[in-house]
């Protein structure tokens, strides 16, 4: 195929520039080698594209009909590399990008809005699910995970980790108190999440700079979805351990007040996902850039 377009592109010339001659000039080959391509060509056609002189050169029919097919060809695969170049400039097309449900819901989907204004020509197609879910197999370009990884042969980036911290609504802390540390949780009613591939924790983890405690949460209320979990909390029906990055609006808003908060509670790694040769993608490398930035570490002071 090569060797044909090749042969295109000399004979569209030697038409162009009226002459092998001036054709091998203009190509940088000798007229010889211009000559040769041309009848190899009306071989392969079985037809006589040109009529040759020593003084002049004209188009057959059938040379007439090669020739506006051969620049149509021509002028289809230059505007295919310009695409693919203007590809590797901005980023554009559709991403698919698998993530937690309560993160995706809380978190990615409402921040990506301005990942979309960043990039009028990307597309993002999520799909929310607790399930692991097989990059390769199924065709996504990335996923966000929370929780230890296996070996593997994708690349990750590592992300903010997902912190858990404690909290309550206002109301619930007026009726039943702040508890002042972990044992005091022995006395509330706590709001816990079942997980649903695993049993949940015995015990809530919490480190002080001293002593690392765990206490078994009592309550009657266990629930395998974040988001109820909160708006349970919201409600005042007591106390739950959830995420920050699900929690920091409500906290900032005062629906919600950290409780414990000279105890550091359980984090969990949270990291972005994807296979190393995809990454080379703009759409994607833009992505991954927003990912980064918009869920970073937390930096640790001097």
């Amino acid at each position: 195929m090569t060797d044909r377009l090749a042969g295109m592109e000399v004979f569209v010339k030697a038409v162009e520039m009226g002459s092998f001659a001036a054709a091998a000039a203009c190509l940088g080959l000798s007229a010889q080698r211009v000559g040769k391509q041309v009848a190899t060509i009306e071989r392969r056609l079985g037809v006589r594209l040109l009529n040759r002189s020593t003084r002049r050169q004209s188009l057959t029919e059938a040379g007439s009909l090669y020739f506006e097919g051969c620049k149509r060809a021509l002028a289809e695969v230059d505007a295919a590399e310009a695409r693919v170049a203007a590809q590797g400039e901005t980023p554009r097309g559709t991403l698919r990008v698998t993530a937690p449900v309560a993160f995706g819901t809380v978190r990615l989907v409402p921040d990506s809005t301005r990942f979309l204004a960043m990039y009028p020509e990307v597309s993002l197609n999520f799909e929310l699910t607790d399930r692991w879910v097989n990059l390769i197999e199924e065709g996504f370009d990335a996923a966000i995970r929370i929780g230890e990884l296996s070996d593997s042969s994708l690349v990750t980036r590592a992300l903010a980790p997902y912190r858990l911290i404690p909290c309550a609504s206002p109301d619930y802390l007026r009726r039943k108190g702040m508890p002042r540390q972990p044992s005091d949780l022995r006395d509330h009613d706590c709001l816990d999440y079942a997980f649903a591939v695993h049993p949940a924790p015995a015990l809530w983890h919490f480190r002080s700079a001293s002593a690392s405690i765990g206490i078994a949460p009592r309550g009657r209320l266990l629930v395998n979805d974040s988001r109820a979990l909160i708006e349970a909390a919201l409600n005042g029906a007591g106390i739950i351990l959830a995420a920050e990055l699900l929690l920091s609006a409500h906290l900032a808003a005062g629906r919600l007040v950290r409780v414990l908060a000279d105890y550091e509670g359980p984090a969990r790694p949270m990291q972005i996902i994807f296979a190393g040769h995809r990454a080379q993608a703009p759409k994607l490398r833009a992505f991954l850039d927003w990912a980064g930035a918009t869920f970073a570490p937390r930096q640790s002071g001097p």
